[in-house]
């Protein structure tokens, strides 16, 4: 399969800015106990900063489809559906097991995250025996779950803990803790995002049109999306159950403008991230310079990234944490703890230097995982990362 370079370059760029929301979630003064999109208590800096790497996992997970649409596009046979599935199953088990354990650093895994990855890897599994269907109705279920899912709003909660779980997997993200004991937060359900995936999987036709085609049809898409968000958005009817309202002033009031709501993604969260997803596509098709070149060099190896750099972020958490006087022992440990000592933390403007001082240091790693992987197709087990 030939690789499209506007594919590689774009995803790596959302891995770049990925890195910035986890390390400013571990190691930034305020993470654990301000929400940096509440406009009562942030700054127009966090809140910008967090607002920015809503980017990524909308971008992931779209492109997770189109690049399926790419590999099935050869062959879309029953081998090619179950390598889908056998991937989506991989994922799954990678999230339980070693994102897991870079996320809490805990043996005894009391703390249990289902995020982008869970959503990706079930994405696959149900998008492998969708596979065998029509492209066109893929892409009109997909646009259907986009739109329409804000309408599950309606549903009342449910008071039976197995049924909220159930409820929880697939629809609505939730928190369940057990005592003291384990907790597990559904960050991702899986049908809002599966409808991304599908439609990244219909646009996967689009997608794969020579150059000339293609980059008009991703700039169109782009700016209508873009537009139907604005349209939306101030019509604060339906879309997003958070509306928008005035503020105290012109700048809190536009950023409650773009505030929308990611947990789970609603319609006016798709259409903006999306929206700029398409224009960074558009923009970096064709390019060839020396930044595009770079980010490709991460967006070609996006599963070794996402975990090697957790880790390193989890360690420069710890690390912060001995520089700032605090000892292992002061580590906390327990559900939904990242174990950062009580007072340990530093400033935006450090978060920043840490952020590019750790993607430097993840990139001659990149640089060399993606030719091994290539040269390497007899080690069965680098297909999935």
């Amino acid at each position: 399969m030939n690789r499209i370079n506007a594919i590689d370059v774009t995803r790596g760029l959302v891995m770049v800015i990925m890195a910035l929301d986890h390390v400013r979630d571990l190691l930034h003064i305020s993470a654990l106990t301000q929400d940096p999109t509440n406009l009562a208590n942030t700054t127009p800096a966090i809140f910008l900063t967090r607002w920015i790497t809503h980017l990524c996992a909308p971008t992931f997970v779209f492109l997770s489809g189109t690049s399926a649409y790419l590999s099935l596009k050869r062959r879309n046979d029953e081998s090619a559906r179950r390598f889908l599935r056998k991937r989506g199953v991989v994922l799954l088990l990678l999230e339980l097991t070693i994102i897991n354990f870079a996320f809490w650093f805990d043996i005894h895994f009391h703390s249990l995250m289902l995020q982008v990855i869970y959503a990706i890897g079930g994405g696959l599994i149900m998008l492998s025996f969708m596979a065998r269907l029509p492209i066109r109705w893929i892409g009109i279920i997909g646009l259907i779950i986009v739109f329409g899912h804000n309408i599950l709003q309606l549903v009342p909660p449910f008071t039976n803990t197995a049924a909220r779980l159930g409820w929880s997997l697939f629809f609505q993200t939730n928190f369940f803790p057990v005592e003291n004991r384990f907790a597990l937060l559904v960050g991702y359900p899986l049908i809002p995002w599966l409808g991304i995936m599908l439609v990244g999987f219909a646009a996967g036709q689009f997608i794969d049109r020579p150059i000339s085609l293609r980059k008009p049809w991703l700039l169109r898409i782009g700016l209508g999306s873009l537009a139907l968000f604005l349209v939306l958005r101030f019509l604060n009817v339906y879309g997003d159950p958070a509306p928008w309202s005035v503020q105290k002033d012109s700048l809190f009031t536009f950023l409650s403008f773009i505030r929308v709501t990611k947990y789970p993604p609603s319609l006016q969260y798709d259409l903006v991230m999306l929206g700029f997803m398409f224009l960074i596509l558009w923009a970096a098709d064709g390019a060839n310079n020396f930044f595009t070149r770079w980010l490709s060099v991460y967006g070609q190896v996006p599963m070794f990234y996402y975990v090697l750099h957790w880790y390193l972020v989890h360690l420069s958490m710890i690390g912060m944490s001995l520089l700032q006087g605090y000892s292992l022992a002061d580590i906390p440990s327990g559900p939904m703890n990242f174990g950062r000592p009580d007072g340990a933390g530093i400033s935006l403007g450090l978060v920043y230097v840490v952020w590019i001082g750790l993607v430097l240091v993840l990139y001659p790693l990149c640089r060399w995982y993606g030719p091994y992987k290539a040269a390497h197709p007899e080690i069965k087990w680098l297909r999935y990362v």
